[in-house]
């Protein structure tokens, strides 16, 4: 979803682009093959390339979180940046910039309303120490020469799926409800804003280092789920649903949902980005109300 739309803000903006994939595709840019699980990839794929954008990885809320689901979270993050690492090592290509994406995640989850920043440690749960390790494979190709940036994705808001079409999914049913306590920190970004975060650290040679893509104004869970019904024009009516039954659904996975984190975007601000959306009901109109003006 995310290398979608940021193709297009590229060639728009008069970019060349080009996709590394596990299978080759026909479309208006080049598409290239990489097997991550055989570490096999076609160097041609770095033929006149001067930045590369690293968005793999297994969907973390996709499936249920069992222990061979766990590792392929794990694996399709650090092996495919260690294959990419290994490839760029050999030095036969121009490649001098590599923006990769990371995740909150990196900080933990909990009720606490601490303002979380890149300088803050990382979380003891199993999350954190996917993102602690992935990021640790994307730092070794700074000593490549390299100028690498780190882009911490918060809760993605976009039209297209992800996270608010599963929670604006209930709501349309008229059988929304906040999950577990409410209070959790949901800190968010739109889509188009992630994806011109990605663009200024492509463009931008002074970025380096780990920055917090999410949007100046965290909400709760509450207010997230009244904020969607307000914008669908559905009621709300059911109590929050328990921290059991969530756990029942989905698992472990339901620490996601049931715990948030509050995360500052001042650096990635300090460093020259405007937010197209800074209000979570702005997004959500421009999203869920898309032909209104």
């Amino acid at each position: 979803m995310v290398g979608t739309r940021l193709t297009e803000i590229l060639l728009q903006k008069g970019c060349r682009v080009s996709h590394l994939g596990r299978s080759k595709r026909k479309g208006v840019v080049l598409s290239f093959v990489w097997n991550v699980e055989k570490q096999e990839i076609d160097p041609h794929g770095f033929k006149d390339i001067d930045t590369i954008v690293h968005l793999a990885g297994a969907g973390v809320a996709d499936k249920r979180w069992t222990p061979t689901r766990k590792q392929e979270i794990l694996d399709s993050r650090t092996k495919s940046t260690a294959l990419l690492y290994d490839e760029l090592k050999k030095g036969n290509h121009s490649v001098r910039t590599f923006v990769s994406a990371s995740a909150i995640g990196y900080y933990g989850f909990g009720l606490e309303d601490n303002v979380l920043d890149e300088e803050s440690s990382p979380g003891p749960d199993y999350l954190a120490n996917v993102v602690v390790q992935w990021e640790h494979e994307v730092d070794k190709i700074s000593t490549l020469n390299m100028r690498v940036v780190k882009i911490r994705i918060g809760i993605v808001l976009a039209s297209q799926g992800g996270a608010l079409v599963e929670m604006a999914k209930p709501v349309r049913w008229g059988v929304g409800a906040p999950l577990g306590s409410g209070r959790q920190q949901v800190s968010w970004i739109h889509l188009d804003d992630l994806c011109e975060v990605f663009v200024k650290a492509i463009e931008d040679n002074h970025m380096n280092g780990s920055y917090n893509a999410v949007a100046p104004n965290p909400v709760t869970n509450r207010e997230m789920t009244h904020s969607i019904a307000k914008a669908l024009h559905r009621p709300l009516w059911l109590p929050p649903v328990p921290p059991l039954v969530l756990r029942a659904l989905v698992g472990e996975m339901a620490d996601i949902v049931m715990n948030g984190s509050k995360v500052s975007c001042k650096k990635i601000q300090k460093a020259g980005y405007v937010f197209q959306f800074e209000d979570l009901s702005a997004a959500l109109k421009d999203l869920l109300q898309p032909n209104t003006t």
